[in-house]
């Protein structure tokens, strides 16, 4: 397979131009929403808020609303229990959070979770996080409605979603390979029972403009929601702009006493400009030297050095009850993605003049895909005084992979009086070494309760594992466990303790190694975790987690080749509080204490902190709503993230940084229609900071920027 062809960077107008045409097909969907089903608009044209929405029990069954908290949680085999009486660390970002703090992509949402990071790349194209020090693997780590493995390599649309959930640590039972920093799970939003009707504009002090819709209505049985949305974007950087589009629809029915059946897809389209970050120099008498900070705005590539993306998600899910107490669920479930891109880094430089080189590695026609198929039985019986939850299943998941080799070419720069870099051809799309995943696992699962106070859990999986290249093969079948106890010593308050086996897939070389692309092989990870769920009051919930997690450990060497070596442990303490502190005031607070360290492997890295991991880092957002003027809420946050190393052998730190945020929102009336206003501000101080490291690379963090929004409901 061959593309080629030139590139030409549209101006701006013609960017408008696409980004008007691209906008037809938001507002066309939003028609198709809406004309239909006018005559069941809400009584006085007002749609409820999301303090009055009432969800079915297709997802997220009476849960808390109007709340940075929440009842429930749905990823893997805790699935609609409540969150505090889960043996585990999870967090829950709500659409009321979301909203406070104007995200729009998924690091602005898990920030507000402990040990969460950017690594190694900018938040610009996507968001490649790290949590507890471990990489999230973005064809397997992160869900879609707690089951679909989306490709992760383009960004997620927050606005489409109800709810973002972090569960921590391993989850091989239920999920089969995936790293043990933990699954991310994008909750789509559903159908509800009344209409609703809302149109939002959004912007930023860069001047990033765009608008977005969300529809839902019933038809009897049936139900259907739409999201839709577009924009042109303006991150604050030099030479960095895009576009960004994205629909969203979810449609449910149940055609017969007990069955329901549930459709999800997505499209997704987000090209823009890549910043180049820095590639670091070989250390000099040990020690390598950092690049003095620049100002957010600068950029050392050029506009044409562009990421842009095409993705498709797909997922049908039926659930049956088969008898009372007894659920049978199926599912299927594909995602799809299609990249161009061209990767630059400054490096070879002398800061003394500046002078160095940006190379640029161009590759087109990147296409990935994950395929999944699930089906699982759950119930409930008892034996004697002790209730058993039973879940059984089977999942059948595949990941193929066509990643283009590189074309490679260099240029000169200098890092304080930049020049401009001649665009280059698109060069053809030749994949010498397409790869395919296949991770086949049954898996049984038995929480066993005992009165109001006691709680264990045992889970199993067998695994048939294989990855398959031109060049390399390999297959193992491992088995898996996992248990878990847990406590009630009071109403409010569980005490709990795990031990859970992951499996985790291959590393896959980053373009700067000199095997780049090569996937490493899978291995097995091994997790303990002791911690405290406590609910004083209605509304708050704390909690505390010890965790200590082994795995095997991947880097880059000295010889610059992306190796699989020896093994890291991750320890830590972990701790947060989430809710309603008084009727006017939310809370969302996290903490991390983490020592990660390599163990074993090559004598240079063994004793090693483990690159881009902090000591610390954590976070605290508040929001008050103000009594004396109705409709106003004020809000603030600050995020922390400690000094990191930046490679395996510790040859240099990146400084610790602080953010602040603050933001305000005023809610009226015009002409009967509800309306948020909303403005807020990140990173308010201009701090200058590097937001991702790794590997010897460095990615500085964005400019100060204000967001706002306009949205209405009817």
């Amino acid at each position: 397979m061959a593309r080629t062809g030139n590139r030409v960077r549209p101006s701006r107008v013609g960017r408008t131009q696409a980004f008007k045409q691209n906008s037809v097909m938001v507002a066309s969907a939003s028609l198709l929403a809406c004309s239909p089903v006018s005559a069941q608009t809400a009584p006085g044209g007002a749609a409820p808020s999301s303090d009055e929405e009432t969800s079915g029990d297709i997802v997220v069954t009476a849960d808390r609303l109007g709340s940075f908290s929440a009842d429930f949680v749905q990823a893997g085999t805790f699935r609609d229990s409540r969150l505090r009486d889960t043996p585990l660390t999870v967090a829950v970002m709500t659409r009321e959070l979301l909203d406070a703090q104007e995200a729009r992509s998924l690091i602005d949402a898990v920030r507000n979770t402990p040990g969460v990071t950017q690594a190694q790349i900018n938040t610009v194209i996507y968001s490649n996080l790290s949590i507890r020090g471990i990489p999230v693997n973005n064809f397997a780590n992160v869900r879609w409605n707690g089951i679909l493995p989306v490709v992760n390599l383009v960004e997620q649309p927050i606005e489409s979603k109800d709810r973002i959930e972090v569960l921590k640590g391993a989850a091989g039972l239920y999920y089969g390979f995936a790293n043990p920093s933990g699954i991310v799970n994008l909750v789509t939003k559903r159908p509800i029972d009344g209409p609703v009707t809302r149109f939002e504009i959004i912007g930023n002090s860069h001047g990033t403009i765009g608008g977005s819709f969300d529809v839902s209505r019933r038809f009897g049985s049936a139900g259907l929601r739409v999201n839709a949305g577009s924009a042109i974007l303006e991150p604050g950087v030099r030479a960095v702009e895009g576009e960004r589009h994205f629909v969203t629809a979810a449609f449910d029915w149940r055609p017969a006493e007990g069955l329901e059946i549930l459709l999800d897809a997505e499209t997704v389209y987000k090209t823009i400009s890549e910043p180049t970050e820095f590639a670091l120099p070989a250390a000099a008498n040990g020690v390598i030297a950092i690049p003095p900070l620049q100002s957010p705005s600068k950029n050392l590539g050029a506009e044409w050095m562009q990421a842009k993306g095409w993705e498709r998600n797909l997922l049908a899910r039926a659930n049956y009850e088969v008898a009372p107490g007894w659920r049978l669920a199926a599912a299927i479930g594909d995602s799809f993605l299609s990249r161009d891109r061209d990767y630059s880094s400054f490096g070879s430089y002398d800061l003394a003049t500046g002078n160095g080189i940006v190379a640029v590695a161009m590759t087109s026609g990147n296409d990935y895909r994950n395929t999944i198929y699930r089906g699982d039985l759950s119930g409930a019986f008892h034996t004697g005084p002790l209730e058993h939850n039973l879940l059984v299943g089977v999942s059948y998941t595949t990941r193929d992979s066509r990643v283009p080799t590189a074309v490679r070419r260099s240029f000169a720069q200098n890092l304080y009086d930049p020049v401009a870099i001649p665009q280059q051809p698109t060069p053809p799309a030749i994949v010498p070494n397409p790869s395919r995943i296949e991770d086949l696992g049954v898996y049984a699962f038995d929480r066993i309760t005992y009165g109001e106070w006691f709680q264990a859990t045992i889970g199993y999986r067998k695994t048939d594992y294989s990855d398959v290249s031109r060049t390399s093969a390999y297959a193992l079948k491992p088995g898996t466990f996992s248990w878990g106890l847990m406590v009630k010593p009071v109403s409010w308050a569980n005490l709990y303790g795990n031990y859970i086996e992951g499996l985790e897939p291959g590393a896959i070389a980053q373009q700067i190694a000199n095997n780049a692309g090569e996937i490493l092989p899978a291995a097995l990870s091994k997790q303990k975790e002791v911690g405290a769920k406590l609910e004083p009051m209605r509304g708050l919930l704390l909690t505390a987690a010890y965790f200590h997690i082994t795995r095997p450990s991947s880097y880059l060497n000295a010889q610059n080749f992306f190796v699989q070596d020896g093994g890291a442990v991750y320890e830590g303490v972990e701790f947060s509080a989430t809710g309603e502190v008084t009727p006017n005031l939310s809370l969302m607070a996290s903490g991390i204490v983490l020592d990660a360290t390599q163990e074993s492997g090559a004598a240079a890295v063994v004793g090693k902190r483990i690159e881009n991991t902090a000591k610390f880092s954590g976070s605290l957002f508040v929001e008050y709503r103000v009594p004396q003027i109705a409709g106003v809420r004020v809000s603030g946050g600050l995020f922390h993230v400690g000094r990191r190393a930046v490679n395996a052998l510790n040859q240099g730190h990146v400084p610790g940084y602080t953010t602040f945020d603050l933001g305000m929102s005023y809610t009226f009336r015009l002409r009967g229609n509800r309306m948020i206003a909303r403005v807020y501000g990140e990173n308010i101080a201009g701090t200058r900071y590097w937001a991702a490291t790794g590997s010897s690379l460095l990615a500085q963090g964005l400019p100060a920027t204000v967001k706002f929004s306009l949205s209405t409901a009817f």
